[in-house]
């Protein structure tokens, strides 16, 4: 068996401690008595230990008031061990392939009422843990982990800034890998292959959406032949080996488009700006929504922008916060989200723009800096 080796961002084992109290004071303070986390994400934030998920059950028991333990796997004891996990002084409570794991975390919370399970916990070990402990009301625990996770601190955002500027690089490639009679999938292997080069350590996503491929937002790649005058939508992203996220679209075209297209792009390019130009401490997620949304609106477009503004990212490309009318959390410096309005016309093309930034004390930062205008790519 192999799996792919990631290596945990250097953050002084301080702050994952000061992060495992912190969920233990909101779950306290939620009437919570323990929170249930498996391998993914959270679990990653929590401790720095990138475990494997399997059917074998991995488990951070994380009482509101007591000592945290790690239950783990006898073959994933070294593995915990050689993670911060080793460093950080958790209790850790081993099991054979015969044992029941799932026992054993009941065993450790005799008891409990409310049980709070990660968002990402598969659904056979939560049904499996509603039987060990029928007593116990199960509620997610995304209320009192994913406030602290939308925060970056400055190790994180670092760690962003450097996924952004891996990004950027192999967006400075794509005007050279866009040709009339190339694939969609001919090109889109060519930027993972780029995505890796720069540093990533896992591609998550490539689109090459061309022509009336573009109308789709999430079309991926296909066989259809890129054709002169396309305009072709790239977003793309990546993991890089700290575990944190990339993420960025840039609109293309291969030769000149249509004169239309052209005219629709710089009504996208200003909505981009007021929804960035609109992000600081206070402000209210659909307000960032409907700053850029507004703009489009007003030139006639806004019935083709489909879909929310943004979307939150860090260990995970897609998390809190979501910047979409109907969410009135107010920003904080260090939330960071991407900012990604776009037009799509079905059957004939579409666009987006797409930064990563960063709210601060006075404003934002984008942690992407390649030109947002359509990139025109000259043709024989």
């Amino acid at each position: 068996m192999a799996y792919g080796v990631m290596v945990s961002l250097h953050v002084d084992e301080s702050i994952y401690r000061a992060r495992l109290q912190a969920v233990q004071q909101a779950a306290r303070s939620a009437g919570i008595d323990a929170v249930l986390v498996t391998p993914g994400p959270d679990l990653r934030y929590l401790t720095g230990y990138e475990a494997v998920p399997l059917e074998r059950l991995t488990c951070l028991v994380l009482p509101s008031s007591g000592d945290p333990v790690m239950v783990v796997p006898n073959l994933e004891v070294l593995a915990a061990t050689a993670s911060p996990i080793g460093s950080l002084g958790l209790g850790l409570h081993s099991w054979g392939e015969t044992d029941d794991p799932v026992r054993l975390v009941a065993g450790l919370l005799p008891g409990a009422a409310t049980i709070a399970l990660d968002d990402h916990m598969w659904a056979e070990k939560v049904l499996r843990l509603r039987a060990a402990m029928p007593d116990a009301h199960q509620v997610t625990a995304g209320p009192v982990i994913h406030p602290l996770r939308m925060r970056k601190d400055a190790a994180e955002i670092a760690a962003l800034r450097k996924a952004g500027a891996a990004i950027d690089a192999v967006h400075a490639e794509v005007t050279g890998l866009l040709r009339p009679g190339r694939t969609e999938r001919e090109v889109g292997r060519d930027i993972a292959e780029r995505i890796l080069a720069a540093g990533h350590v896992s591609v998550n996503f490539v689109i090459v959406a061309s022509g009336p491929n573009g109308a789709s937002p999430h079309h991926e790649v296909s066989d259809r032949v890129i054709e002169i005058g396309d305009p072709v939508v790239v977003d793309i992203g990546g993991s890089m080996p700290d575990g944190y996220c990339s993420d960025s679209t840039r609109t293309y075209a291969v030769g000149e488009p249509p004169a239309a297209y052209r005219e629709w792009f710089e009504v996208l390019e200003r909505a981009q700006r007021a929804s960035c130009d609109a992000i600081a401490p206070g402000v209210t997620c659909e307000a960032i929504d409907e700053a850029g949304r507004s703009v489009l609106r007003d030139a006639g477009l806004g019935d083709l922008f489909i879909h929310r503004t943004g979307h939150g990212i860090g260990l995970e490309t897609h998390e809190e916060p979501y910047i979409v009318s109907g969410n009135a959390l107010r920003l904080e410096p260090g939330m960071a989200f991407s900012v990604e309005p776009g037009f799509y016309e079905t059957g004939r093309y579409g666009a987006r723009i797409e930064d990563i930034v960063i709210c601060t004390d006075d404003g934002f930062e984008s942690v992407n800096s390649r030109p947002r205008g359509l990139a025109v790519v000259e043709v024989a």
